[in-house]
């Protein structure tokens, strides 16, 4: 593999929605990749002093067409869903919440967080599975050490480790730690496409380093994935993977589904109140977030390049 073969996909800042926003890096979704397998969304924040940023509030707001996947650095976040679900998010545990046809939730952090500092993903349900059920998993993966790195498999399987959540697709989603200097090179599924979100620290995947917020794409047929910290310290990073998502979506907000008209009935149904179910005990301000204005034309369906 070398270094012309890895896809390197810059953030962009994005305020987190509400009155009062937090700002997040985005490397998903992107015009010139809109998936990593069906991971088709990723937010990096932090990590930030709350006495300063605020933290997180993001008041109930809907989902439709997918799955969340919240990981924690540090901090904690008060998650409430309208499954009736309350939870806590924490460091080195995965909560995922699936909306299929429709769920609402929250998402705070709590008063004894003093650094915020995590990633948010979703998760695009296939077409088969897009109306499934609200339903929600907790995993707390047991750390293991291997060449020099620790690894905490949340999602699917990797060197040897399998998590227990359910997901609609073949995926993966592990967080790695390596060593000051250290190379540990990982077997893969060979049928996976995979990219490597950079927290901290100097990561070199083959040939090119990926710098702090920095996603690094890698296409399928690799069997093995090596991967160098070129730090002094410590490097962090969340390796994503899955086989490739051929659908095309339509994707809108906090919507996910096949067709511009599905995507206004959602949009009318949250401002209704109908479909997506209540979520009991937030009490921040405003109650519930309301849509943003669609646009006048039709939505397009997205996929990734050919």
């Amino acid at each position: 593999m070398t270094g012309t073969e890895v896809e390197v996909l810059t953030a962009r800042d994005v305020p987190l929605g509400g009155p009062r926003a937090m700002t997040v890096r985005r490397t998903l979704p992107q015009r010139a990749r809109s998936f990593i397998g069906a991971w088709c969304f990723a937010d990096h924040y932090g990590p930030d002093l709350v006495a300063d940023s605020g933290g997180m509030d993001v008041a109930p707001h809907p989902h439709t067409g997918l799955q969340t996947v919240s990981w924690l650095f540090s901090g904690e976040i008060e998650h409430r869903d309208s499954l009736g679900t309350h939870a806590s998010v924490r460091p080195g545990e995965i909560n995922l919440m699936t909306g299929g046809h429709g769920i609402s939730h929250s998402e705070v952090s709590t008063p004894g967080t003093t650094v915020l500092h995590g990633v948010q993903l979703w998760l695009v349900l296939p077409d088969a599975h897009r109306h499934a059920p609200r339903d929600f998993q907790h995993h707390a993966p047991k750390p293991f050490r291997i060449d020099g790195a620790e690894l905490r498999v949340f999602l699917g399987t990797l060197a040897g480790d399998t998590s227990p959540v359910r997901t609609f697709t073949p995926l993966l989603g592990a967080e790695l730690v390596v060593d000051p200097g250290a190379t540990v090179t990982l077997d893969v599924d060979p049928a996976f496409e995979h990219g490597l979100l950079v927290d901290e620290g100097a990561v070199r995947l083959a040939d090119t380093v990926l710098k702090p917020a920095e996603l690094g794409y890698v296409p399928t047929g690799r069997t093995t994935l090596t991967l160098t910290n070129e730090s002094d310290h410590r490097a962090r990073a969340v390796l994503l993977g899955g086989t490739p998502f051929e659908e095309e979506i339509v994707m809108w907000w906090n919507f996910i589904a096949r067709t511009d008209e599905e995507i206004r009935q959602a949009r009318e149904d949250w401002m209704s109140g109908t479909r997506f179910g209540e979520v009991v005990g937030y009490d921040g301000t405003p109650l519930r977030l309301p849509a943003p204005e669609l646009p006048t034309t039709p939505l397009k369906p997205r996929r990734n390049p050919r």
